[in-house]
């Protein structure tokens, strides 16, 4: 059977008043007798040995007189009697000397005073009953005797008994209310979590859910909206992976199919002999060519996955910086020419930087390739200098810049500086930055770029000199 959580909290905390109400009144109502009934005893204790102590300086008989007229205003009866129960003093309402049983004369006997808080077993009605002993001699004497119906100190408890009872439903009417709140408010809590639960299954991640560090529910709310954060980031990274595989797909498909259809269309120009002899060479030259740029962009793509997955071992060694530089420049001063652009050389023998030989080499070269790419009849500096214990590289171009907005992209994979441009001059396959970046952060640096439209690029490349 399923029960509302509302209803739940609604009957754990009214049971919980009910109980607690009830066992404080049956202990208030124990007590209020107890203290009513004892303090009649203690009145009738008192008056008593008022009477005793005009006995014991010899007032007897016509002496007591104002005593009774004023116990009769109290409702209580008092008699003397002496050590054979033979009455002295005669009470003048309804009451007559008790039979006192053996163990109640022992007790007088032993000079002790009696005291019954109510009695039922010698009177009509139920009364509180003291007896206190006096004696001559060393022996009893006799007592008095003060009797007093218990029916005012009744009325006095059923007056108490009704306003406890008056009491107790307005304090259940209030527990219940208040139950009902407090029931609602934690109920309307959770509620909110559930819809917001509910939403995240059907792919909502846009939730909110009010949280506060008040107790275990704001808790789980604040720890439930992390995770709705920490999915919906994940949910976008997947998203962005997936959208960047569909991306990959279709430049590695355009990347290849370039040189290839280019290759397909050579060999059967070559086999049905559309292509003259003087120009065959020229095909075969093309056709390497192109299966040259083929196996660049499977090795540079095999080159990526094994940086991205940790798969490289650096083999590090402290390594002159102007020495790299010179070799960075003799690979590339002929594409540098090719495009009317000069390579200066900016650095000292002193700078030293502590890194893998043959990835220092990739890094560098495929910055300053990019830089040759984007520059025509301009410069490209290459910089070597150190500064405390880094060794900094910039590769500076005049080159047409990078929009500012565009420079965090490139360095995703296959990401091209202008799309519209498939062809050598602006960019092969779009691999090379993103293979720099991971090789720098394996070398423990930082890699950062600085940019102006129209006036040219810096790289700035930091490495550990040890």
């Amino acid at each position: 059977m399923k029960i509302r959580y509302m209803y739940q909290l609604l009957i754990s905390h009214v049971g919980v008043s009910i109980l607690a109400i009830i066992l404080l009144g049956l202990l208030f109502v124990h007590y209020m007798e107890e203290f009513v009934y004892e303090d009649k005893v203690d009145e009738l204790t008192s008056y008593g040995e008022d009477i005793l102590y005009d006995i014991n300086r010899g007032r007897t008989g016509a002496d007591l007189q104002p005593y009774t007229l004023i116990l009769q205003g109290r409702n209580i009866d008092f008699s003397v009697f002496d050590n054979e129960g033979r009455v002295l003093y005669p009470v003048t309402g309804e009451y007559r000397n008790p039979q006192l049983t053996e163990e109640e004369w022992e007790q007088i006997q032993q000079g002790s005073k009696l005291e019954i808080t109510r009695d039922v077993a010698r009177f009509d009605q139920t009364v509180s009953l003291v007896v206190l002993p006096y004696f001559e001699g060393g022996a009893l004497a006799g007592g008095i005797l003060l009797v007093s119906p218990i029916s005012n100190s009744a009325e006095m408890i059923s007056q108490i008994n009704n306003f406890l009872l008056y009491t107790v439903f307005i304090a259940l009417a209030s527990a219940l209310l208040l139950s009902y709140v407090l029931s609602r408010f934690h109920v309307n809590r959770i509620e909110r979590l559930r819809h917001a639960t509910s939403a995240v299954a059907r792919g909502d991640y846009d939730v909110d859910v009010p949280s506060s560090d008040f107790d275990e529910i704001g808790e789980l709310a604040n720890d439930f909206h992390e995770m709705t954060v920490k999915i919906k980031k994940s949910n976008e990274e997947i998203e962005s992976l997936e959208n960047r595989r569909r991306q990959f797909i279709a430049d590695v498909s355009h990347e290849m199919r370039t040189p290839l259809t280019t290759i397909n269309g050579v060999i059967e120009g070559i086999e049905r002999n559309m292509i003259e002899e003087s120009e065959k060479e020229k095909g075969l030259q093309l056709i390497g060519q192109e299966t040259k740029r083929l196996i660049r962009l499977v090795n540079e793509n095999l080159d990526y996955e094994k940086i991205r997955s940790n798969q490289i071992t650096l083999q590090k060694n402290t390594i002159q910086a102007s020495e790299i530089l010179e070799v960075i420049k003799e690979f590339l001063v002929i594409q540098a020419e090719e495009k009317e652009n000069e390579i200066i050389i900016d650095s000292s023998e002193e700078v030293m930087v502590y890194a893998d030989y043959d990835r220092l080499i990739q890094i560098l070269m495929n910055i300053t390739k990019n830089s040759l790419q984007f520059t025509e009849k301009g410069q490209v500096w290459l910089r070597a200098r150190q500064q405390n214990d880094a060794a900094i590289f910039e590769i500076e171009d005049t080159g047409i810049g990078i929009e500012p907005e565009k420079i965090e992209s490139i360095w995703r994979r296959f990401y091209k500086a202008d799309l519209s441009r498939t062809n050598i001059t602006f960019g092969e396959f779009g691999l090379g930055l993103s293979v720099v970046k991971r090789l720098v952060e394996l070398h423990d640096g930082t890699i950062d770029v600085k940019s102006e439209q129209g006036r040219g690029t810096t790289f700035i490349i930091r490495l550990p000199i040890q």
